[in-house]
């Protein structure tokens, strides 16, 4: 089998190199560019990649630019964020963006291999999105999904991309019940864990839906539309209703 392509672009020499060579260890065809502008350069001249692992803090171009010039190129390679940034925002930013994973440089390499393996597999893809109607629609919800904004009874509510997300995913599946295994994985990626115990991602994830609910509760305090499934996870009620 033809070895999967890795550009991994970033400016810290110790973290470069001994990602590389994890790497490379794990089966995969690497190539290293220290900085955004040589790393264009690259993609320019030779076969395109599989995968592109992207810093995100670099002197002169810095990841965010370089994912924007890639796809204004319409170089759509799945990218995936490294990097030191902790704070929600610079993930919801770069998902925004174009990117399909957001990767905190603290994390193991079985985190990273595993989200690898995912993208590879065709479950994350810069694309997916362009396959879902651009605007979904159901009873009082409306989701603008190339936007990210979401209307209740035509009233904007002020969601997260993450919470967007996870609302488009209860809508999209209206009257059937998601698991919070589901819920979770479509943020971090299948098999992500969190929290204490094998089942400390529920703890996370209805953190989240508590932040929906109330949002939608600002807009409409009738709202009720997000059912609780004990011991499983949520579902967006009945179709016919709301």
């Amino acid at each position: 089998m033809t070895q999967p392509r890795i550009l991994l672009v970033d400016d810290d020499d110790l973290f470069r190199e001994s990602l590389n060579r994890n790497l490379a260890d794990a089966g995969f065809a690497t190539q290293c560019c220290s900085d955004g502008t040589r790393a264009l350069e690259e993609l320019g001249r030779s076969e395109l990649p599989d995968t592109i692992l992207l810093d995100w803090k670099m002197p002169q171009m810095n990841g965010i630019d370089v994912l924007r010039e890639l796809r204004r190129r319409n170089i759509n390679v799945p990218v995936v964020f490294l990097t030191v940034l902790s704070d929600q925002f610079y993930e919801e930013a770069g998902l925004v963006e174009g990117a399909v994973d957001f990767v905190e440089k603290s994390r193991g390499f079985s985190i990273l291999l595993r989200r690898l393996e995912l993208i590879l597999r065709g479950n994350k893809t810069p694309n997916a999105a362009a396959a879902q109607k651009p605007v979904l629609e159901l009873g009082n919800v409306r989701l603008d999904r190339e936007s990210k904004r979401a209307f209740w009874k035509e009233n904007l509510v002020p969601f997260t991309v993450t919470e967007f997300q996870m609302v488009d995913c209860l809508v999209s599946k209206a009257g059937a019940d998601v698991s919070y295994r589901e819920l979770y994985d479509m943020v971090h990626g299948e098999g992500f864990a969190a929290g204490a115990g094998e089942i400390g991602y529920r703890t996370n994830v209805r953190a989240f839906i508590k932040r929906i609910r109330q949002k939608f509760k600002d807009a409409d305090s009738d709202f009720s539309q997000i059912e609780n499934y004990p011991g499983f996870g949520y579902r967006w009620g009945d179709p016919g209703a709301g």
